[in-house]
């Protein structure tokens, strides 16, 4: 019976995840957040981030804002969209500290992510960043930075970032 009850859980979630359309699958990040965050090294760190709609409902805008800890004063903003053409989500980031990343979003194992492609590095390395949203509840969830160096096979933590509702 708790093997049932498991797999009936699975296939509802499955079932709502696929059931939702492509176009909404980042709208789960809308709204007034308060960020606090851990780095890799244990450091803490607070901000805010306004996520809302923008150019007819197409468009979803972050305003991002550090206050405290090791990124203090940076601010950020990305624009992201979902192409009806390719069938996929878009994300380009930039900030005042000289950033600029763009971004390819999917949904994954119920959890919504947003990655770059494979870059080379000045050292020669290959470098992939990524994002990760889960543990997503109507008023929490968690954000992870991630690096990886060996073509997406392993990832390191840069920063896990905890939102709330403001």
């Amino acid at each position: 019976m708790l093997m049932k009850t498991i797999l009936f859980f699975i296939c509802s979630l499955t079932t709502l995840v696929s059931a939702q359309s492509p176009e909404t699958y980042f709208d789960f990040w809308l709204g007034n957040w308060e960020l606090t965050w851990q780095h890799a090294d244990g450091t803490e760190g607070s901000g805010t981030n306004l996520i809302e709609k923008t150019l007819d409902g197409v468009v979803i805008q972050e305003n991002f804002r550090a206050l405290t800890g090791a990124y203090a004063g940076m601010k950020g903003t990305s624009l992201s969209v979902y192409n009806p053409q390719t069938k996929t989500w878009k994300q380009a980031w930039a900030d005042n500290q000289g950033s600029y990343f763009d971004f390819t979003g999917v949904v994954e194992n119920g959890q919504r992510i947003f990655q770059t492609e494979e870059q080379t590095l000045a050292d020669g390395r290959t470098l992939i960043q990524r994002m990760r949203f889960y543990d997503i509840e109507q008023d929490t969830l968690t954000w992870d930075w991630e690096s990886s160096f060996d073509g997406g096979v392993t990832w390191t933590l840069n920063w896990r970032i905890f939102l709330s509702t403001s």
